[in-house]
């Protein structure tokens, strides 16, 4: 039975457990110490006490209470920007439980190597290249309109800060996102036609579908790395679905027809994303600038296809190597586009033994920004 003493005493336990209970709701964590009795007789009690943000003056330690999730922002109907994951968010979605080794390794990029990448631009010459080129400038034109992309005055840094032009980090990671969704197509589809041709004609394709498969195979692991770090939005989305479709199919008619301009539009389109990323860059150097990025960790996923990255590299390091990746494939198909389609071999995959002239490789160490000339290679 229950005593009297206990009866009298029961608001206050009710009290008390109310008052336990709206603590743990509030994630905040209880613990119960012991004073034991000292020589002078006091006798032991128990207290409890909070381990946090106790005193509502003090400072709230965000690494004990985040949560995994995404960095707020305003949400909109038509909400151009992905929602960026916060530290435990990239934690909790970075599941690697399917990670592999890469199909297609990639090569070792030195830190001065990365560095040396730099945004050029390759005069148009010909019918062909001139519509390549203002081709490319037409669409970058269009997307920038619609996620509200500028590129400050030098002299102006914060030249569009509080407009729509302002690259927040939700508008960086919606730009980038759809951009490598977009990339990822040339090669896939240059590769697949070259194969059929292969199969068709009984031939050999001169070692042109490997590297076309592998410059595809980039493209895609930059878009998984970038899913890892963001979550974009359903607008987004749609407009991923309805610009591969239209673009894959466009692609895929003209390189049956003539794929040298299809080569010189890629070599234009690859000069484009470099000078995206060397934006993002100089942001990122900036500190007053994108403050999610300066702290965000990359995925394993990023750790693993990259040989030089480490999981305590910062996000800079990481866009610095997909920067570098975009001005190889704006090196590579720039040269394609300079060689006899059907005739001539890869030179970047294939190499001539004790040559002095310098060769085309897939690293950094030997580059031509705008393309080998046909006249300068081992055909």
């Amino acid at each position: 039975m229950i005593g009297l003493s206990t009866y009298r005493n029961l608001p206050t336990l009710l009290t008390t457990t109310t008052v336990i209970s709206t603590a743990l709701r509030s994630k905040q964590l209880l613990r119960f110490t012991t004073t034991t009795s000292t020589k002078s007789g006091s006798s032991t009690s128990t207290a409890a006490t909070t381990v946090g943000n106790s005193n509502p003056k003090s400072p709230i330690d965000e690494d004990n209470l985040e949560k995994p999730g995404t960095i707020p922002t305003k949400h909109k109907p038509f909400n151009i920007q992905t929602e960026v994951y916060n530290k435990a968010g990239i934690e909790a979605n970075d599941d690697d439980k399917f990670l592999t080794k890469p199909t297609y390794r990639h090569e070792d990029f030195t830190e001065a190597g990365v560095y040396r990448v730099h945004v050029t631009h390759r005069p148009p010459r010909t019918i062909g290249d001139k519509i390549s080129c203002y081709g490319t400038l037409f669409f970058r034109k269009c997307f920038d309109l619609v996620t509200g992309y500028a590129v400050p005055d030098p002299d102006k840094p914060d030249q569009y800060k509080g407009t729509r032009w302002e690259m927040t980090e939700g508008k960086w990671m919606t730009r980038c996102i759809f951009l490598e969704s977009i990339a990822g197509v040339p090669g896939s589809v240059a590769g697949f036609v070259r194969h059929l041709h292969s199969l068709r004609m009984l031939t050999r394709d001169k070692a042109w579908i490997e590297t076309l498969h592998d410059e595809a195979y980039n493209e895609r692991m930059h878009l998984l790395t970038f899913i890892k770090i963001g979550k974009p939005s359903w607008f987004t989305r749609s407009i991923i679905y309805i610009g591969q479709g239209v673009f894959t199919n466009i692609f895929f008619l003209v390189y049956l027809m003539n794929p040298r301009y299809c080569h010189r539009f890629v070599g234009y389109l690859e000069e484009e994303a470099v000078r995206t990323y060397t934006h993002l860059i100089d942001e990122l150097d900036d500190p007053n600038k994108l403050p999610d990025f300066q702290k965000l960790p990359i995925p394993n996923i990023a750790v693993q296809y990259w040989p030089e990255l480490t999981p305590e590299s910062s996000f800079k390091d990481l866009i610095l190597r997909i920067r570098a990746d975009e001005a190889k494939h704006r090196e590579i198909n720039h040269t394609f586009a300079n060689l006899e389609q059907w005739q001539d071999r890869n030179p970047f995959a294939l190499k001539i033994k004790d040559s002095d002239k310098p060769q085309p490789n897939y690293n950094l160490d030997v580059t031509r920004p705008q393309g080998w000339e046909r006249k300068d290679l081992y055909l």
